[in-house]
C-alpha cells in the first residue's frame, strides 16, 4: 500500500529483549546505506530472515524491542529490508525515537502482541490506532500517534518532513 498509514503484511515473530546488535551487527556500522544494512538485518537470530520478507511484512515481538546501543542503523536496516512496521509489547525509548526519525512506525501492544503468531496476516491502521489480525479474526487497539508524528511517518521520516515544511 502506498499510504504509510495503512499497512498490510505477514508477521515475523521474535521474542523479548531483541537488541540493536541482534537487528544489525556492529561490524556493519561502517555504512549508512539502507540497502546494504538490509542484507544483514536480524542475521544473528535468523540467517535467512531477509530472504523470507515480502515488502510490507511486519515484525511482531515481545518486551524491550530495540534495547542496547542507540544506533539509527537498526531501524534503518529493518525499514530497508521491506518491513513496514514493528509491533511489540514494549520498545526501548531511543529505538522508538530513532524509528520515528526514519519513518518506521512502531506499534506498542503490551498484551495483544503476545497473540500474534508467525505468519499471521496483519492489517495496521495507524490513523485509527487499530491492528486487525486477519488470520485470527481479532482486532487490537493501540494508542494513536499524535498528528505531527503521523505526518513525520507519512513523510517517510523527520528529514523528509522538514524538507516538505521548508518548501
Amino acid at each position: 500500500m502506498s499510504d504509510k498509514m495503512s499497512l498490510k503484511g505477514r508477521s515475523h515473530k521474535f521474542g523479548d529483549d531483541i537488541n540493536t546488535d541482534d537487528i544489525i551487527a556492529a561490524r556493519y556500522l561502517n555504512t549508512t546505506d539502507g540497502n546494504e544494512l538490509a542484507k544483514h538485518c536480524m542475521e544473528h537470530i535468523d540467517k535467512n530472515f531477509v530472504k523470507k520478507i515480502k515488502c510490507g511484512d511486519i515484525i511482531a515481538a515481545g518486551r524491550n524491542f530495540g534495547c542496547g546501543s542507540s544506533r539509527e542503523h537498526a531501524p534503518l536496516a529493518i525499514k530497508a529490508s521491506g518491513i513496514s512496521c514493528v509491533i511489540a509489547q514494549t520498545f526501548a525509548r531511543i529505538f522508538n525515537r530513532n524509528s520515528i526519525n526514519i519513518g518506521l512506525p512502531l506499534i506498542e501492544l503490551p498484551e495483544d502482541a503476545k497473540r500474534i503468531r508467525k505468519g499471521d496476516l496483519l492489517k495496521v491502521d495507524i490513523k485509527r490506532g487499530l491492528v486487525r489480525n486477519l488470520t485470527r479474526k481479532e482486532t487490537y487497539r493501540f494508542e494513536k500517534y499524535p498528528p505531527f508524528m503521523q505526518k513525520i511517518i507519512n513523510s517517510g521520516g523527520l528529514m523528509e518532513y522538514v524538507k516538505r515544511k521548508i518548501r
